[in-house]
């Protein structure tokens, strides 16, 4: 702890606090399970910054130009490369494993229990990435945080708006006794429907994808088959 104290003094000096928040919100956003800290993140963008310009600079005829142009942009798309990507990938996951965890827990309010319970017994019932976020929530309840509170800071782990409204009607229910099950079905129907306009949209990328494809690689390979004879006869 002393160690991480240490460290984040040292890079108040170098990165700002904006800096420094801003890529702790992101960071969490990837949950339980990140290994890596914002701090480390930052380091990361800066050293291979650094690297980038210094390869530019040595290899390039016109480094002295390119060098400082790319390693702005680089910087600068470093976290929507490399962040917000990664970001995407765990909402589709989390959204794709939600529609099934969500049924599981509505079907057991529905049944009489109270949303404690219902998160345990739905807990035991399903693995995955957001099962593991809701076991933390019941890991936080256990050392003494609320139910409201523990909701909340799994909010700022879930890089969806769909389950986060999900979350925020559990909270609601908890706090005025609303009865949320018909709100939780409507929303897992929106999770499936989302998911379902994202494959169309994938499907009918395609055909541009293969198209694309096809000017790249199979019509100079078609051109080339039709000429070699032409090209043989010349040559002979």
């Amino acid at each position: 702890m002393e160690k991480n104290n240490k460290k984040f003094k040292l890079s108040s000096y170098i990165y700002s606090k904006r800096d420094i928040k801003k890529m702790e919100e992101k960071i969490t956003l990837f949950g339980v399970n990140c290994k890596i800290d914002p701090i480390s993140v930052l380091n990361i963008r800066l050293l291979t910054t650094i690297l980038l310009f210094v390869l530019l600079l040595y290899y390039l005829k016109f480094g002295y130009l390119i060098a400082p142009i790319t390693a702005i942009f680089y910087y600068i798309l470093f976290v929507p490369m490399f962040i917000d990507t990664k970001l995407e990938k765990r909402r589709k996951k989390l959204e794709k494993e939600a529609m099934y965890f969500f049924e599981i827990l509505a079907l057991s309010l529905e049944a009489g229990r109270n949303i404690k319970t219902s998160i345990e017994i739905t807990c035991d019932n399903i693995d995955g990435e957001l099962s593991s976020e809701f076991k933390k929530l019941l890991k936080d309840i256990r050392y003494g945080m609320n139910l409201n509170d523990a909701l909340q800071e799994l909010k700022f782990r879930i890089p969806s708006d769909t389950i986060n409204n999900i979350i925020l009607n559990i909270k609601e229910a908890n706090i005025f006794g609303n009865n949320i099950i018909e709100t939780m079905f409507s929303q897992i129907d929106y999770i499936r429907e989302k998911r379902i306009l994202e494959q169309k949209a994938l499907i009918s990328k395609m055909p541009v994808k293969i198209s694309i494809v096809s000017v790249i690689f199979f019509i100079p390979l078609l051109m080339l088959v039709l000429l070699a004879p032409m090209l043989i006869n010349m040559l002979g």
